[in-house]
């Protein structure tokens, strides 16, 4: 009985040391802290530069129309929203005045035509006339009286012709002079687009802007088959633009895509509107046809110009690099954290090339803003 109690009092001691080296373990063991990774790997890694400020898209035609003279809307042919060919009447002021003038011209130069026809014969067999009896008068067949009378009749039938003429551009000219009144109260597309909006309805008077005081346009025409953003660049970086750099373009209306684009135009001047951030302003084209269809007139837009781009680079996130260019590779081995030196080529905002110090298959740490992060310090993948 001795020997069981005693031996059942050594299994609780070993028990309570057990308990004891593990309580000293669990305070002393090092916990792994979690980290976000990123697998070093290849890709394009771009140097580019971008907007400081939202651009704005516009349409590289665009036309706020207006009606030279004042009067009242009559016919509206188009509405908003439609699409217009070059040429195509859009509006009409009431004209009835100046159609009963133009249809008068018509007349009288249709009249001045026909009379012009009628002596300009009669002129031509004046003269056939007075050459036929000048040859006689020159056989001594008729008198020098008669043939000189001929000739007479001849010349003042050219006279006729000529006046005939005169009268028959005079029409003309008015003519074209009813026909431009007319036209100043009809209102055509000078260019192929679309109607963003009509200010007037039928009946409504409109009046033509007085200098100085713009007015709402009759008609606001965009064409759309030639679409650009303009954004502002910093002064610091538009000495390394040049025309026909290649471009992307990112809009909030379509998050997550972007669209290709080419530098068209570099601003002559530095706007001086922040006297803290000067800034140049820069013309990007859209290059895919498609994508203008998909497109609107203001849409915010981001611009990126690509000044150099290596296709095949080691590349990392940029967030990962520190100061020094120096970044957290992380150990499968035992699962620690290193300190690694790296020699960087060109970044941009989302990667950093890398030219030394790393390799694909690395894996390194973009979450640098997790508190203990340190060199040597214990770590386990978050994402694991």
């Amino acid at each position: 009985m001795a020997a069981h109690f005693a031996m059942k009092r050594i299994l609780v001691l070993i028990l309570a040391a057990a308990l004891l080296l593990g309580a000293i373990w669990y305070t002393r063991r090092e916990e792994l802290l979690p980290v976000t990774l990123h697998t070093v790997e290849r890709g394009v890694v771009e140097r580019t530069v971008a907007n400081t400020r939202a651009g704005t898209i516009k349409a590289c035609r665009r036309s706020a129309l207006s009606m030279p003279g004042g009067g009242r809307v009559e016919v509206l042919h188009v509405k908003e929203g439609q699409e217009v060919a070059a040429g195509e009447l859009l509006l009409e002021l009431w004209n009835e005045d100046r159609r009963a003038m133009t249809a008068q011209a018509e007349s009288q130069l249709a009249a001045a035509s026909h009379r012009r026809e009628q002596l300009c014969v009669e002129a031509d067999n004046a003269a056939r006339e007075a050459r036929r009896l000048a040859t006689l008068q020159q056989r001594k067949l008729v008198s020098e009286e008669l043939a000189q009378a001929a000739d007479t009749r001849a010349r003042s039938a050219a006279f006729a012709c000529r006046a005939a003429g005169d009268e028959q551009q005079t029409a003309a000219a008015s003519l074209q002079m009813n026909r431009a009144l007319l036209a100043e109260t009809q209102l055509r597309a000078p260019f192929a687009g679309i109607v963003a909006e009509i200010n007037g309805e039928v009946g409504e008077f409109v009046t033509p802007s007085p200098p100085g005081i713009p007015m709402p346009p009759a008609v606001d025409l965009i064409d759309y088959s030639c679409l650009y953003v303009t954004a502002p660049i910093d002064e610091v970086d538009a000495g390394r633009l040049k025309t026909g750099l290649p471009a992307r373009i990112s809009l909030d209306a379509f998050r997550g895509e972007h669209f290709a684009g080419r530098l068209d135009r570099i601003a002559p001047y530095v706007m001086e509107i922040e006297k803290q951030a000067r800034t140049v302003d820069v013309d990007v084209l859209f290059t895919n046809a498609a994508d203008r269809e998909r497109l609107l007139v203001g849409y915010s837009a981001d611009i990126d110009l690509v000044l150099e781009a290596h296709a095949d680079a080691i590349r990392i996130p940029s967030e990962a690099l520190m100061d020094n260019d120096t970044v957290y590779r992380f150990d499968p081995a035992s699962s620690r954290l290193e300190r690694v030196a790296v020699q960087t080529g060109i970044r941009n905002w989302n990667f950093t090339e890398i030219t030394a110090g790393l390799a694909p298959g690395d894996r390194v740490v973009t979450s640098l803003d997790q508190q203990g992060l340190a060199e040597g310090v214990l770590a386990t993948p978050a994402d694991d």
